[in-house]
Formats: C-alpha cells, structure tokens, sequence
C-alpha cells in the first residue's frame, strides 16, 4: 500500500511510505529554506513529482488553524489519542478513488515513534509526547489501543523556550509567541549554571510558568514584566543559574508522574519537541523507570506525516512499524555554480584526514539529506575535536552565539574509550561525559558532549574518513555541526554550497568523491 501524507503547519513536510517501508520524506525548510517552514503548494506538489504513480491513500497530519485558543481543525485536529481521533473517506485524485485519511497531531507523535522504535509490533510499551502545547504520557497495549495516563504539564517546550526570551532583551515584550529556537539555545545555556538549592525567585518564577494553561493561551513577555528576569541578560549568573534549574524542574515534574504511575517498567517511547533535549533523554535512559528508551531522529513535528503514514497504513492494513532510514531526504542537487576558486581533488580519505588534522574546516555532503533537524553526518560542517579555537571559529560561521557547543561524531569503537556513555547514539540524542581533555572543541562547559556514534554500515564514508582521521591523530572523532546558512536548513544544492563556502571562508567542501579547496 502506498501512503503520501503531508503534515500542514510549522516543520512542514511530505512523506511517502509504500507497503511498510519509507520511501521519502522531504521538509520544507530543507534546501536552505526557511527554518521551521510550513509546507506549500509547490512543495507539495514536488513530492507528488517523486511520487510513482497514484497513491492509494492521501493522508494529512492533523492540525489547527488558529491556536490559543484551539480551534477549526485542519484534517482530525490537533487533539486526540485514541481511534475515534482518526478520519477516513473516499476520495477523487488524478480521476482515480483513493481513501482520505486524517489522525490527531497528537497520535501522530505516538504512532511515528512506535514506527521507528525497535521494538517489535505487539509488546506493550510507555510514550511521552512533550511538545509546544502536548506534555502527557500514555500506555500503549498490545493491540496498539492508546491509553492516555495523564499530563504532567501542559506546554513544556513552549515554557522552556520562553524563559530564555524573557531573559533576552533582544526578545520584544509584545512578541505574540516565544521563538522555536530557543528552547534549544537554552538547552546549552543550562550547563552553565551551578547546582544548589532554588532561590525564592527561582522557585516563584517556576511555578508561575508550571502553571500557566499552555493550551489556552502562550506565555507572553510582558504578562512578566515584573519578575526580577524580565530582560536580566543572557551572561547573567542569574539567569544561567535559573536556566539549569528551570531544566531540572521540568524534569522532575515528569519524572515523580512516572514514577508514581506508570509501575510496570514498559519500554519509553519519547516524541515532541523536548524530545530534542539531550539532557532528558539522558535522563530518561538513566532514571532505573522503564526497561528501555526510544527516541526518533525526527521527533519533533519533522516526523508528523511519517506518523500519521504509519497511522493510516496501521489502519488499512494493521502494520505499525517501518522500515526507514535516517537518510530519507532528497540526493544533492548538482545545479550550475561558479566553481572559480575552488581547485578540485579526487577525494582521498588519508588526504582529507591530514587537511583536518591541519585545522582546515570543511563541509561534508554525501547521498541523501537526514530527516529531522540534526546534521548526521551527509550535510555536515567538519573539522578537527582538539581546540577551543576550532569551536569559535564554527559558530562564527555559523553565525551563533559562542556559549552553543559543538557536537562530536565518531566511530562507535571509540565510544567506551573516550566517553562515558549509556549506550550508542546513532542520532545525537543523548548527553555523554568526555573521558580526555584533548577534545576540547566538542566538550561543552559541564563536560559534556552531544555525541553521534557512528558504523561502517550505518554511513561508511563516514566512518571511513574517521577511521582515516584516527590512524593519523589516535582519536576517530570529528567537529560535526550542520551545513546551512543562519536561519535556513541544510544546504542541498551546488550554488548554495559554492556561495555558503565563499561568504564564511570555509577552506573547501567536499561532494560525493570530489573535494573542492578554496585557494
């Protein structure tokens, strides 16, 4: 059975899943557009083009028109957990009849993570979807009947976001929203801060955010004007110290809901947005709570067509799990670009090795482009783990603030040796400690690391270029930060590379078997 599904809104996509496996799944802010973009006609349109033959079922994402308060659904909604959340019709396309069909944004997160996580179709599991506006667990039986246990908390990740604009002067009191990219900025700026008992402003502040309704209405910066963070400063010790404990907080009110609910040591399945957020899921695998912890590469609303795909193929034919790839995006574009400037080499891996070794940084595109929002290794910015200077020098080109630490990726056989670790990390979704301190520009302030383990069999070239990198330094692990311009997603195409090469002085890229240094 083949299923196109498109997921409206903010982290718009398309996907394309035929008789069990994934096919495709094309984002709308892939290929330097917008981040966060909402999909459109003619990106619709372009998955239909990629599409062979008429599909038999068409599938939207369930959504919302307006938010805060919810209302006018688009397809089944946004709400809704279990089967009566799902609807299903004939209907007429390209003069053939298929089935329409329609599930919850929120059985979208449930259904995409049972999907993709290893555990077999049939074995009761957990799942925590903890997003923007959703913060609730649910049982799923064997039968795949959805039982929703509770919410701890409405809106965890619009909350989290929101402490660091109240914090930033740059962040407008009237803003109507808080912004998508800073929960993430948060996330690095919690490590900075110090342990210790909550002050009284920090508890005041976290239990006025905790309670506020996120389903029916955001938080907005002036409603907290009065509070001794409005606009502190992101270098404050203040701040940074409500920022770590802010994230604990968050945490802990998750945590005491399992642990007083949820007895019976079920495998977690982990989606939404928070679902990004190394530090808890390290947590979650650490906590002793669930026999094991699941979270998809694309967790956040990346994933919601993939989801409601899996819905619909469930519902027609009662399979709920994929196969996929993490590189399920689109081949590079090799359009027309000025390549003047660049001198061309076959690509050699003990060569490039020594280049990185030398302190050059370049970009790295190999096959097809990772779904979800993280760089995993075929659209990639590399250099050298070793320097502190490496690490400034990437997020000035990236254009991002210097305090946001650089992810490792290396291969898993280094993984014991240089990290203490929980398990491999094939997606960058865990936190880990740094063994040594030769690694400098991937060790964050705590000591920590966002680490991608990676095989021979998961991205081989890859790996092979850090089994090269290791044979001449002793370490296989690289500097790995993603290929876009500030404020887009990946680079996926020539001319963009060429110019994005040019404007921040990368020392060259390298595509496919072809390395292009700048001379």
């Amino acid at each position: 059975m083949k299923i196109f599904a498109y997921k409206p809104g903010h982290d718009g996509h398309v996907a394309l899943v035929d008789d069990g496996s994934l096919i495709f799944s094309i984002e709308a802010e892939k290929d330097s557009g917008p981040r966060y973009a909402p999909i459109s006609s003619e990106d619709l349109m372009h998955g239909f083009s990629l599409t062979n033959g008429v599909p038999d079922v068409f599938a939207v994402s369930g959504w919302m028109k307006s938010f805060r308060p919810m209302a006018d659904p688009i397809g089944a909604g946004y709400f809704g957990a279990d089967s009566k959340s799902v609807e299903d019709r004939p209907f007429p396309l390209f003069g053939n009849t298929i089935q329409h069909f329609s599930s919850s944004h929120e059985r979208s997160h449930l259904l995409g993570s049972y999907a993709m996580s290893p555990f077999p179709q049939g074995e009761p599991c957990y799942a925590l979807v903890w997003e923007g506006v959703l913060g609730a667990f649910y049982r799923i039986d064997e039968n795949l009947n959805i039982e929703k246990l509770g919410t701890p908390m409405t809106g965890p990740g619009h909350k989290y976001g929101f402490v660091y604009g109240l914090a930033d002067p740059a962040y407008p009191p009237d803003a109507r929203k808080s912004r998508r990219e800073d929960a993430g900025k948060l996330m690095a700026i919690a490590a900075f801060g110090e342990q210790g008992a909550l002050t009284a402003n920090e508890r005041a502040l976290i239990e006025r955010v905790f309670s506020w309704d996120a389903e029916r209405a955001p938080l907005r910066k002036a409603d907290f004007s009065d509070s001794p963070y409005f606009n502190i400063g992101l270098e404050s010790a203040e701040f940074r110290n409500l920022a770590h404990h802010f994230q604990n907080a968050v945490f802990e009110r998750f945590a005491e809901f399992a642990g007083k609910h949820m007895p019976e040591g079920l495998p977690l399945l982990i989606s939404g947005g928070c679902g990004l957020n190394c530090d808890w899921n390290s947590q979650w695998r650490k906590s002793g709570l669930f026999e094991d912890t699941f979270v998809q590469p694309c967790a956040n609303d990346s994933g919601s067509a993939i989801g409601t795909a899996v819905d619909a193929q469930h519902h027609y034919t009662g399979n709920a799990k994929l196969e996929w790839s993490v590189y399920a995006g689109e081949e590079f574009a090799l359009d027309e670009a000025d390549m003047s400037g660049f001198r061309r080499e076959t690509l050699d891996y003990p060569n490039m090795a020594k280049y990185l070794e030398d302190g050059r940084i370049f970009a790295w595109v190999q096959g097809r482009y990772e779904i979800g929002p993280r760089a995993l290794g075929n659209r990639s910015l590399l250099a050298a783990p070793f320097t502190r200077e490496t690490h400034l020098r990437l997020n000035a080109i990236k254009k991002r603030e210097g305090f946001r630490p650089i992810a490792p990726i290396l291969m898993e056989e280094e993984f014991d040796r240089l990290f203490d670790n929980h398990g491999p990390s094939p997606h960058m979704l865990y936190f880990q400690k740094v063994k040594t301190e030769k690694l400098k520009a991937v060790t964050h302030v705590d000591g920590s690391a966002r680490g991608q383990t990676v095989t021979r069999d998961d991205n081989p070239q890859m790996h092979r270029l850090l089994e090269a990198f290791r044979q001449r330094t002793g370490f296989g692990v690289l500097c790995n930060t993603s290929l876009n311009f500030s404020g887009k997603g990946f680079i996926n195409r020539m001319s963009d590379l060429v110019r994005y090469a040019r404007d921040s002085g990368l020392d060259g890229f390298v595509v496919g078997d072809t390395i292009y240094i700048a001379k």
